[in-house]
């Protein structure tokens, strides 16, 4: 099934260092090749790396927008790639933490893979939803009340999630099905 996501903008999350490379990258590009235009948000502004695993420099990208300058309201739909490091920094950061909390307000769709549903944890939105991510965040999830399953790829009322990059081509068919289907009544902060 093709999707034709022209004139969807779509915010990703990356953390000021390490952002999983792949998890960023792929589902971007899958993004813009779907005709959508891909944002990068961060804490500030300039240069940010990212890792592959949690120690292997990856790449490097131009940010030119922060959290404390984004709006929900001004994107479609947000990915919050993985990366221990990068998952850590981006739930401890409380614009980020804000900013993806509106998307879940305003029902739009929200995609998290691997160590990213902490910021969702953070933003206290797993509750009574069913998710997963990578295993060691299983009981984190429980304890916020979500209900954590073994799968490649887990939808929710416009909340996907995935465990990790293995995951990531049925990550990708997800995230762009959902944002395609745009608001989802049913999501909520």
């Amino acid at each position: 099934m093709t999707h034709h996501l022209t004139g969807k903008k779509v915010a990703f999350l990356v953390a000021d260092k390490g952002t999983d490379h792949s998890e960023l990258v792929e589902p971007l590009r899958a993004v813009e090749e779907a005709g959508g235009q891909a944002v990068l948000l961060s804490m500030k502004t300039g240069t940010v790396k990212t890792k592959k695993g949690d120690d292997m420099a990856a790449g490097e990208f131009e940010i030119e927008h922060t959290f404390a300058d984004a709006s929900s309201a001004d994107y479609d739909a947000v990915v919050i790639p993985g990366g221990t490091i990068g998952s850590d920094h981006l739930r401890a950061d409380e614009g980020a933490v804000a900013f993806v909390k509106g998307f879940f307000e305003e029902g739009k769709p929200v995609a998290s893979i691997c160590h990213g549903p902490w910021v969702l944890i953070e933003a206290d939105v797993v509750r009574g939803r069913k998710l997963t991510s990578y295993a060691s965040l299983k009981t984190d999830i429980r304890n916020a009340g979500g209900q954590w399953v073994d799968e490649e790829v887990v939808v929710d009322n416009g909340l996907v999630t995935s465990r990790g990059p293995d995951d990531l081509p049925a990550f990708n068919r997800k995230l762009l099905e959902e944002i395609g289907e745009g608001v989802h009544a049913q999501q909520h902060a």
